[in-house]
């Protein structure tokens, strides 16, 4: 697993996105970046949930008796 504290690399995809000009884009592109948008967020959810389970399974398995 990686570790979440590390800062995030200069060429993130969110941190391009996040600095990207939206003027040139339509409303219906604004739409279809939401909705695309709204996908990716579901999929990084899904995956902090698993990622969370298998920590979690880590910790029991390992956990010394009496903690």
């Amino acid at each position: 697993m990686e570790n979440d504290d590390r800062p995030r690399p200069k060429g993130d995809a969110a941190a391009l996105l996040a600095g990207e000009d939206l003027a040139p884009y339509s409303l219906a592109e604004l739409a279809g970046r939401i909705a695309l948008l709204e996908a990716e967020i579901a999929r990084v959810e899904a995956h902090r949930a698993r990622a969370s389970a298998h920590l979690s399974a880590a910790d029991a398995l390992f956990r010394k008796p009496g903690t």
